[in-house]
């Protein structure tokens, strides 16, 4: 399989998604200019760059959607979603309800978060919990470039609107990315290591320090299964409860603010299917309730990190309900 970076397994998705259904096309801020290589093959028509209001850009897309075509908008830093709440929640997310399905909006908004590149609090503030609790509305967020070019087919082809949230510190990173027709259907998660002690659960970056935290614990004598979820919502809380039913024991991670966020949602779950699988208290670990800074010390500091992540699974492994 070849190595693509997951930013370059975007546009392997997008080229091959405009190829297939001529429906297809792609706008934003900056979109034909950093991706020139689909203006080459799609022409100007289908790619083109957009003025900076994103208001406008998701609102076009609501109105294309509506009439049959299959917009892609690249929305750059995701804290701009604000500029387009009312476009992308209140339309894009309610109207196919409102008109007893006789409309679809197959739209996806790309946007960038989280930590890497120090770009300050008005760039990065991760907003994917404002969106799964938004009627309507898919949101997804890959780890690696072979699910972002599997998830990216998969919410193009869908009907509904998909927020399309692309970790800032994982854009640059290389993975194998098979070169079929390989779609990843969205509310799917996965198991990106077994383990029998305790279940890690994260998406994004932080997927990839909990991998880094199970090899820690796999030191201390620890197992831990580490699951990735990938898509927000929908939810693949089988997969979640299946591994918890297993290990007892449960880890949420996320960079995002831990108050109200993905992880509290994954928790009540817990506590309400599982708990009588559970040996010790549920345990959630994210950003905290602050601006993220522009320095990159500290910008790190935000994330949970493999260190805390495994310090919490071997607190709860040395606990057990009476």
């Amino acid at each position: 399989m070849p190595i693509l970076t997951l930013y370059d397994a975007v546009g392997a998705a997008l080229t091959e998604e405009m190829r297939r259904d001529r429906t297809v096309m792609a706008f934003g801020e900056g979109i034909a200019t950093k991706r020139h290589e689909l203006v080459s093959e799609f022409g100007a028509l289908r790619v083109r760059n957009t003025p900076l209001a994103e208001g406008i850009i998701a609102g076009t897309a609501v109105g294309a959607a509506a009439t049959g075509l299959r917009p892609v908008i690249d929305l750059l830093f995701a804290p701009f979603l604000c500029y387009a709440m009312d476009e992308l929640v209140n339309s894009a997310g309610k109207l196919r309800y409102m008109s007893g399905g006789q409309w679809s909006f197959p739209l996806v908004t790309l946007a960038m978060t989280g930590a890497g590149w120090g770009v300050g609090a008005q760039h990065n503030h991760n907003v994917e919990a404002w969106f799964v609790h938004s009627p309507g509305l898919k949101v997804v967020m890959p780890s690696t470039p072979a699910d972002a070019k599997g998830l990216l087919k998969a919410a193009i082809r869908d009907d509904n609107p998909v927020l399309f949230f692309l970790d800032i510190g994982l854009l640059h990173e290389p993975g194998e990315v098979p070169d079929t027709e390989a779609t990843i259907p969205l509310g799917t998660a996965a198991v990106r290591r077994e383990g029998h002690d305790v279940t890690l659960v994260s998406y994004g970056k932080t997927v990839h320090n909990c991998l880094r935290a199970a090899d820690e614990l796999a030191a201390a004598g620890v197992s831990a299964e580490v699951v990735d979820l990938r898509s927000l919502k929908p939810l693949d809380m089988p997969t979640v409860l299946a591994s918890v039913a297993k290990t007892g024991r449960l880890v949420v991670v996320h960079e995002a603010n831990r108050l109200c966020g993905v992880g509290a949602e994954i928790a009540a779950v817990v506590a309400e299917e599982a708990f009588a699988s559970l040996k010790a208290p549920i345990a959630r670990l994210g950003g905290p309730d602050a601006p993220v800074a522009a320095s990159y010390p500290l910008e790190q500091a935000f994330v949970p990190q493999a260190a805390a992540i495994a310090a919490a699974a071997e607190r709860l492994c040395r606990r057990q309900y009476a």
